[in-house]
């Protein structure tokens, strides 16, 4: 019986909006066992569609955030991995403006908490827009987008007390022990970066990169900054938040302002396509990372940040990333997570912004035109004139090229709502135990101190022993210290 079941309630079974029972919420529908996901999952898009719209006008997650316009540069030849023409050969510039956010917080948040931050990338190349939207972790909490509603409502406001939970957060940890690495991470010594420029990036997810053979690669993409990682202590964070509510976002405008630009030195680790299947995790969980001792980190360019926006709501609050951005030779993995995102970023942004919003300055195309029969809405700003508005046409419009942007993934089987095929050294607990087992004795003392402090505010016992058993069945030492701090901070 799973966890899910134990913690059951007698409230009857879970049903979507029309009252159909859910057989899963746990597991996304794919096209065979761990294929992509399926549009006809009804639960799946009810779930997004539905979390999406909740909230009105600021983002419902990544709210509070700073952005920058800057340069991104190639300094190594990957034409055997990828024809995306942005990467074409060494020195070639894009135009990038990038992102940073926290997650839960509101916009009228504090910058110095202990949160994920965002790391959203959109390059302007020839070939049309390419977002890539990561975080300041190379993991997430979860590897399934039907359950990313469910995560959040655990970060946000409780609806009965107006206040974010301890035993909402740890409820759901506990209950999903796939989440014990990156709360790892988010516990430990980088879980409060002291800036924006003081902080690594990671694309997170597995993409996939074609070269011009049609040979297929998979990539994660890191982001190392070059000003070096500064972090800030719980209590150094809580007097910040309080005394500069602006922390970091003051400090990236102002280190531009004065030339001090920003900037990080970019890798990929590339998996042989033919290498996915036997590696010993799986290559398209968000929770694990693959190590680089199997898969090093290559440095493919450089990207510098240099120019500030002139007005925050026009350029960054109004600036929208989506994975579904792809360009020629660069396209998605069968990461759950992933393919959920390519469907609800965008539908965020059409309801947050509008239907439009991809045709304001900080969105559309810079090097190329966008081309297409989209037309009208609101903010419609009637740029087709009285081109016709289907196709295909015999009036010259543009039309297909018949190439895809990416190679098909090979799927097989029934569509199945059950989990995805464990690889070799699959748990949800291994690499969580070999991040605590490289800290110092003084980054796990740190470590067990900052959850037990947030744990200290858990008021069922039940929720407390099954978050404190996920970390134990990760290091036993790291469970048992855990315990004693927390039992110490209740008394």
């Amino acid at each position: 019986m799973s966890v899910q079941d134990q913690a059951a309630s007698s409230a009857g079974p879970l049903t979507t909006e029309s009252g159909a029972p859910v057989a899963d919420n746990q597991n996304s529908e794919t096209a065979g066992v761990g294929g992509p996901v399926l549009l006809q999952d009804q639960l799946l898009i009810e779930k997004l569609a539905h979390f999406n719209r909740e909230q009105i006008p600021e983002r419902i997650v990544h709210a509070r955030g700073a952005g920058a316009y800057g340069t991104f540069t190639v300094t190594a030849d990957v034409t055997k991995y990828t024809r995306a023409k942005f990467l074409s050969e060494i020195g070639k510039e894009t135009e990038v403006f990038a992102r940073f956010s926290t997650v839960a917080g509101s916009l009228g948040a504090a910058d110095a908490v202990r949160d994920p931050r965002g790391f959203a990338l959109k390059f302007y190349t020839e070939e049309g827009n390419y977002d890539l939207v990561g975080n300041n972790t190379p993991v997430f909490f979860i590897r399934d987008a039907i359950k990313f509603p469910d995560f959040i409502h655990t970060q946000k406001r409780d609806p009965y007390t107006g206040s974010q939970e301890a035993d909402n957060v740890f409820d759901f940890w506990g209950l999903s022990p796939e989440s014990t690495h990156q709360v790892t991470w988010l516990f430990g010594d980088r879980g409060i970066p002291a800036s924006y420029r003081h902080m690594d990036g990671f694309g997170s997810h597995t993409f996939q990169w074609t070269n011009a053979d049609g040979e297929v690669f998979w990539v994660k993409y890191h982001f190392k900054t070059d000003q070096g990682i500064k972090c800030l202590t719980q209590a150094e964070a809580d007097k910040l938040a309080g005394e500069d509510p602006d922390s970091h976002q003051r400090d990236l405008r102002e280190s531009i302002e004065r030339g001090d630009f920003p900037s990080w030195t970019v890798g990929v680790q590339i998996m042989p396509a033919a290498e996915a299947a036997d590696y010993r995790f799986n290559p398209f969980d968000l929770t694990k990372v693959w190590p680089h001792a199997d898969y090093p980190v290559q440095e493919i360019g450089k990207f510098q940040l240099n120019r500030n926006p002139q007005n925050i709501f026009a350029e960054v609050e109004q600036s929208i990333f989506s994975p579904a951005h792809f360009v020629p030779g660069i396209g998605p993995s069968p990461d759950k997570m992933l393919q959920g995102r390519l469907f609800g970023y965008g539908d965020a942004h059409r309801y947050r912004v509008g239907i439009n919003a991809d045709q304001l300055p900080v969105n559309r195309p810079h090097a190329v035109e966008a081309n297409n029969y989209n037309r009208d809405g609101f903010m419609y700003d009637g740029r087709h004139g009285a081109a016709k508005n289907y196709e295909p046409n015999s009036f010259g419009g543009p039309a297909q090229t018949g190439r895809p942007l990416w190679q098909p993934l090979e799927v097989s089987g029934y569509t199945t709502e059950g989990k995805t095929p464990l690889h070799a050294e699959d748990n949800d607990f291994v690499q969580a135990g070999n991040l605590y087992r490289l800290m110092s004795e003084d980054e796990k003392e740190r470590l067990v101190s900052n959850l037990a402090g947030a744990m200290s505010g858990v008021s069922r016992q039940d929720i407390l022993d099954r978050a404190i058993n996920n970390f134990r069945q990760a290091d036993e030492d790291f469970g048992k210290r855990l315990e004693a701090a927390v039992q110490a901070l209740r008394g």
